[in-house]
């Protein structure tokens, strides 16, 4: 298994973080690494969605758990490997932490997890900062 966390702190509240969280087409606005996103349903767990990074394949995707204002996760089954993505809210007084977790289990291919979890510092500071 390979595992990552990263974290912010913003002033922003928790509600301010969910509306950005929970509204995917707007996802590119703030993750350079989401090109477009497509959604087949609602912001609720069994939701599948379709991510698309700049210059690369669309990544098929699901959401398995959503708990409004505080947390969801989203996973990509890659066959012979699972990526799993916890995204939390954690309040704190004057604003919160936004917590990025990421664990890959199964047949784990060599730079996979660097690759995708690279670019969460600049995520979620550019997500901290338009919430």
């Amino acid at each position: 298994m390979w595992e990552y966390e990263h974290s912010v702190w913003t002033a922003a509240a928790p509600g301010a973080v969910w509306r950005r969280w929970s509204d995917m087409a707007t996802w590119p606005e703030w993750n350079d690494g989401v090109e477009a996103v497509s959604v087949d349903g609602p912001f609720a767990a069994g939701t599948r969605f379709t991510m698309t990074p700049p210059g690369d394949e669309p990544i098929g995707m699901r959401l398995t758990e959503v708990v409004p204002g505080e947390v969801f996760t989203d996973e990509m089954d890659g066959g012979d490997f699972v990526v799993t993505t916890v995204h939390r809210l954690v309040p704190s007084e004057g604003g919160t932490t936004i917590v990025y977790r990421t664990e890959i289990t199964g047949n784990v291919p060599d730079g996979l997890g660097p690759a995708i979890t690279a670019d969460f510092p600049d995520v979620l500071a550019k997500l901290a900062a338009i919430a």
